[in-house]
């Protein structure tokens, strides 16, 4: 079943507010944000993870992307702490799981068939540049190719960012908020916008760190 499928539809969640439901796997819950009912089933998700709980091993003909939102995760390329940012890309094969018990956000089957790249960054120690177009703001890039641009950015307090979200963009608050097209935004909220969509946020008196992907929307993988 299609969740949140019409990518020409703006969509705001968050994710606290919905339901932790089971997976094919004990000790594993999610929070479906979007889903493509399809062969490749392409989703966007928060996974849970149980204390010693873990998936079989299993191949990700799609890719994996993931960010750690609280503990450790863990599989066959490392233990991974909160703020790291991870992609498996297509043919990747792994067993995740977590001794402690983990949080994740993450994206499947989203990546080009013939992506082969692996990305492994703790965001915790990895250093920010300044905007030079935008006041206000400072970028981390994460990852940027012919089709997409993954990166992490800080905008001050009470700063009005605009973001071009001409290929369509994902928005994931990692901490702070901001307020768009006259919602709110939090912490864990996510905001998907459509192609030749146009974003200005305005931030409170915390800032924001947000996570951004974008220019993927155009692509047939996505669709």
């Amino acid at each position: 079943m299609d969740v949140n499928g019409d990518f020409s539809k703006r969509v705001l969640l968050h994710s606290d507010e919905i339901e932790w439901e089971d997976s094919p796997m004990k000790g594993v819950d999610r929070r479906r944000l979007d889903r493509i009912d399809n062969e490749a089933d392409r989703v966007t998700t928060i996974v849970r993870y149980a204390p010693e709980s873990s998936f079989s091993p299993h191949v990700h003909t799609g890719g994996e992307e993931f960010i750690v939102l609280e503990g450790i995760f863990e599989d066959d390329y490392g233990n991974w702490p909160t703020g790291s940012y991870i992609r498996n890309p297509p043919t990747s094969r792994h067993q995740p799981g977590s001794k402690d018990g983990c949080i994740i956000f993450v994206k499947l089957s989203q990546f080009q068939p013939d992506d082969r790249t692996f990305v492994h960054i703790d965001m915790n120690k990895i250093g920010s540049v300044s905007d030079a177009d935008r006041v206000g703001v400072k970028v981390t890039p994460l990852y940027k190719d012919d089709y997409e641009d993954v990166r992490l950015e800080y905008w001050e307090p009470n700063t009005s960012v605009e973001v071009d979200t001409t290929g369509g963009a994902e928005f994931f608050v990692l901490n702070g908020g901001f307020t768009e097209n006259g919602e709110e935004l939090r912490k864990e909220s996510w905001l998907r916008v459509p192609v030749k969509y146009t974003v200005t946020a305005k931030t409170g008196d915390q800032g924001a760190k947000v996570w951004i992907k974008s220019g993927h929307l155009i692509s047939p993988v996505n669709g």
